[in-house]
């Protein structure tokens, strides 16, 4: 399961997950679309977009990194 999968599975939209970690929309809606590789972001938003997410930060890159 990837972010968007996990911010669905939260009923959350990219504005208002934004809201909650303070990651811009934009920047959000860049990694799910994977302008941006989700496995590259700064451990800061993996640490804020994974406690908002419920999930480990391992989990926003479909799962163990290869």
């Amino acid at each position: 399961m990837g972010l968007r999968e996990l911010r669905k599975k939260r009923g959350l939209t990219q504005t208002q997950l934004a809201k909650q970690t303070g990651i811009a929309q934009t920047i959000i809606s860049r990694y799910e679309r994977g302008e941006y590789d989700v496995r590259n972001m700064t451990l800061d938003n993996a640490l804020r977009l994974s406690r908002a997410l419920g999930c480990h930060p391992y989990e926003l890159t479909d799962g163990w990194p290869e």
